[in-house]
């Protein structure tokens, strides 16, 4: 008789310590210790929860917005560091998996954030992380636009894991991309859980993917934000109500609206996978002799470094530039490229 993999998982509705990531890290690792206490075998926390979703994306420029904006650069999170660091050791206690939206700082620049999902694995081993493709509306004056290193599935002991941010649920290719891989468990990350929308869009990939979804959203009240910035925040944030949903949409559990908690349902492959065999849309279900999907999985580096050529019987030049901020080795009288370019390390 087949025995199927059985799995609890865990939405984490909570509000961040805004601006503030030493704050929010102790917090989350408190909240992912509780949902370990739950038996959640996966945890997930909201869009850019650490250290928040920028509320005030949306404000005209001014002099305290441009210092909102150097506020969120300063309280941003590189990947790996002592911050990510005590998220892994968090997991590893709890022996679970999570998935958290972060403000991922540009290593290189210091100067560019990113709306990240960054997935840590029950060992405390970072297993990867995903930039939001395309920020939305205002967000595209905070956030970077991410690449697709990210858009994949993860395979874990009792499942294949995903994860989206917000409206990349309105993007069609994201997902199928995800779904092709054979997704079973997805996390879709919210600034807020309450939307209809937002649920809709869920509950739809849920039953397009024949997988579980969690949907979770973060809280914000007024006494949330710190007093010096509450000025560009003349809205309270819509009530979440961050939820479990089943394949094929049903939803198994939701939380109560504008409440912190943790919300938690259990899952089984089987229910996967009767919902697969009914239809798998990255399977027996396309057609690829009339549609394929190209994803390009390079990185979005936009200075690439060669190594510097040897100086031979001839004069050494100085190297080329051959685009925006990129170093080129010389090349030699045969027309082949000499220099090797250095170690990828964006990846890492």
């Amino acid at each position: 008789m087949t025995t199927y993999a059985e799995f609890t998982l865990a939405a984490i509705q909570a509000g961040p310590v805004y601006f503030d990531c030493e704050a929010s890290t102790e917090k989350a690792c408190r909240l992912i210790d509780e949902a370990a206490q739950k038996g959640a075998t996966l945890a997930a926390f909201s869009e850019t929860w650490l250290p928040g979703y920028p509320f005030f994306r949306e404000v005209k420029t001014s002099r305290l917005r441009r210092q909102a904006d150097a506020a969120y650069l300063a309280s941003a999170v590189q990947i790996p560091s002592p911050t990510t660091d005590r998220l892994c050791a968090a997991a590893r206690r709890g022996n679970l998996d999570v998935a958290i939206g972060v403000v991922e700082l540009d290593a290189r620049t210091h100067g560019t954030v990113y709306c990240t999902l960054l997935f840590i694995g029950r060992n405390g081993e970072i297993l990867g992380r995903h930039r939001k493709l395309k920020p939305t509306y205002g967000e595209r004056t905070i956030w970077g636009e991410g690449d697709s290193l990210g858009l994949t599935v993860y395979e874990r002991p009792y499942g294949r894991v995903s994860g989206l941010n917000c409206w990349e649920h309105m993007m069609l290719l994201p997902g199928y991309t995800l779904m092709a891989q054979g997704t079973q468990i997805h996390v879709a990350t919210w600034p807020t859980c309450a939307v209809s929308t937002n649920h809709l869009l869920s509950q739809a990939f849920a039953l397009q993917g024949g997988c579980y979804v969690i949907a979770v959203g973060a809280l914000r009240s007024p006494e949330d934000v710190p007093e010096r910035f509450r000025a560009l925040d003349d809205r309270e944030a819509p009530q979440s109500r961050s939820c479990i949903i089943a394949p094929g949409g049903d939803v198994l559990a939701e939380a109560p609206a504008g409440e912190e908690s943790i919300v938690v349902a259990r899952g089984s492959l089987e229910e996967v996978l009767m919902a697969k065999a009914r239809c798998d849309v990255g399977g027996h279900y396309s057609r690829p002799d009339i549609f394929q999907l190209l994803v390009h999985r390079q990185p979005s580096d936009r200075m690439i470094e060669r190594a510097p050529i040897v100086a031979s019987t001839r004069a050494a030049s100085c190297a080329p530039m051959v685009g925006p901020y990129s170093i080129a080795a010389s090349t030699p009288d045969n027309g082949q490229e000499t220099g090797q370019p250095a170690e990828d390390t964006a990846t890492r």
